[in-house]
C-alpha cells in the first residue's frame, strides 16, 4: 500500500535492537538447522529459538550496539514511510494499532500493544535467541513481534515473493494477529503440537492470514492523530503483493524449494493456497469471520 504522504507518523511504536553476534566454539549451525528455521517462518508459537541455535556451552555472545532504541525516530510523514523501511514499519504499526484499538471489542478482548522490534543479526528474546535466519516471528512470552528486515529480501530472492511494500506490511500484520491471538487465548487453548492440513497449528496460523488480511481491508480508512488517512486507496495490484507473500510461505511452495517433495501431512502453517483464501476472506469480510477454529477440516 502507499502511504498518505501528508499523514503524520507519531513514532515510538518501533524499537531497534543492536546486532548479537554468536561465536560458537563447536562450529556453526548445521544445515538441518536452518531448514527448520525455515520451515518456521510465521511461526506463531513459543517454540525454542535458543534451542533450535545451539546456544549451549561452547558459544559466546558478543553484544554490539546492544540497547534498545526508537528504530524510527526520523520519521515524521506517510512520505517518509514510503521511502525508508523503517518508517514504514513504524507506519504501518500505527495503522495496525489504530485498527485493533476499535476492532478488538468486536471479538470479546480488551486490546494491548504489542511491542514491535526490528534486529539485525541476532537478538536474545523470551522465546530463546533468533537469528535472520529464524524469520519474522511473534513472541507470546514478551508480547513483542521481532523482525530482522533483511528477511524482506529473502522473500523476493529465496521464496519468490513479488515484493513490495504491501507484501512487507503483510509480514507485521500477520505477527500482530498472532498477538490478538494472545489476547484471545488462542495460544493457550490451542493444541499446536500435532501437524497436518487441518491441524490446530494450521489454524492458528490461517486465522493470522486472515487478521492481517481484515486490516489491509480497513487500512484505507484509518487515521492518524491529525484526522489525516494513513494510506491511498488500495490497488489490485498492492493486493496481489501481499497475495504473492501469503503464496511464498505456503508449507508446500516452501517443502517443494528446499526439498523438491510436499508433504502435506507435516504442515504447520497452511498451503499457499489455504493461505491466500484467508487472507481475502478477511479482506472481504472483517476480523469476526476468522475463526478458523470452527470450520471443518475440509474447508480450510
Amino acid at each position: 500500500m502507499t502511504f498518505n504522504e501528508d499523514s503524520q507518523l507519531k513514532g515510538g511504536k518501533v524499537k531497534r535492537r543492536g546486532r548479537t553476534a554468536a561465536v560458537a566454539g563447536g562450529g556453526v549451525v548445521g544445515v538441518g538447522a536452518i531448514v527448520v528455521l525455515l520451515l518456521n517462518v510465521f511461526t506463531g508459537g513459543d517454540l525454542d529459538l535458543g534451542a533450535l541455535l545451539g546456544d549451549g556451552a561452547g558459544t559466546t555472545q558478543i553484544q554490539q550496539q546492544g540497547e534498545t532504541v526508537d528504530a524510527a525516530s526520523e520519521c515524521r510523514t506517510g512520505r517518509d514511510a514510503n521511502l525508508k523501511v523503517e518508517c514504514r514499519m513504524e507506519g504501518a504499526a500505527e495503522s495496525l494499532d489504530g485498527y485493533w484499538t476499535s476492532e478488538a471489542g468486536k471479538l470479546g478482548i480488551s486490546y494491548t500493544s504489542p511491542g514491535f522490534v526490528l534486529f539485525s543479526g541476532s537478538t536474545d528474546t523470551g522465546c530463546g535467541q533468533a537469528s535472520a535466519a529464524t524469520g519474522p516471528f511473534y513472541c507470546p512470552p514478551d508480547r513483542a513481534i521481532y523482525l530482522d528486515t533483511a528477511f524482506y529480501d529473502d522473500l523476493q530472492s529465496k521464496y519468490g515473493s513479488s515484493g513490495g511494500p504491501l507484501a512487507q506490511m503483510y509480514v507485521v500484520a500477520h505477527e500482530w494477529g498472532h498477538h490478538v491471538q494472545q489476547l484471545q487465548g488462542a495460544f493457550a487453548s490451542t493444541d499446536r503440537s500435532g501437524t497436518g492440513a487441518s491441524s490446530g497449528s494450521v489454524r492458528v496460523e490461517l486465522q493470522a492470514d486472515c487478521y492481517a488480511g481484515a486490516w489491509v481491508g480497513d487500512a484505507a480508512n484509518t487515521k492518524d492523530a491529525n484526522g489525516e488517512t494513513f494510506f491511498e486507496p488500495i490497488t489490485r495490484s498492492e493486493i496481489n503483493d501481499a497475495l504473492s507473500a501469503a503464496s511464498a510461505v505456503g508449507d508446500d511452495s516452501i517443502q517443494q524449494k528446499s526439498s523438491g517433495r510436499v508433504d502435506p501431512d507435516s504442515f504447520t502453517h497452511g498451503s499457499s493456497e489455504q493461505r491466500q483464501n484467508w487472507f481475502m476472506r478477511g479482506y472481504q469480510r472483517g476480523a469476526t469471520s476468522c475463526d478458523t477454529f470452527s470450520v471443518p477440516g475440509s474447508s480450510l
